[in-house]
């Protein structure tokens, strides 16, 4: 490791931290700072759409797997047909009994 200052930096100058706002910077710096930055802005963005891709799929997923399910669990329903044949029973009834 290198060995530190008094102050703990250390006295390599390639990790040197900068305020481009307090030092005067050359063009060719900060060409190299968007460079720089550009370069790490992309690294960045091929991992996070990697992470976006899968999570869209995962949310896809699981939508199509509760759309599919309520499907099938309103096909498997038959309360609606006693409904239906106790509306018919209740209506062959009524117009047995009725005045018209």
């Amino acid at each position: 490791m290198a060995e530190k200052g008094p102050q703990g930096e250390s006295g390599a100058n390639f990790a040197k931290r900068i305020d481009p706002k307090q030092e005067s910077l050359s063009a060719e710096q900060l060409e190299f700072m968007r460079k720089v930055e550009l370069a790490q802005w992309y690294k960045t963005a091929q991992k996070r759409g990697k992470r976006n891709i899968m999570t869209g799929l995962a949310i896809g997923a699981v939508v199509l797997g509760i759309y599919g399910y309520t499907f099938y669990s309103v096909s498997q329903e038959k309360f609606l047909d006693d409904l239906e044949e106790e509306a018919k029973i209740a209506r062959a009834r009524a117009s047995k009994t009725s005045a018209n």
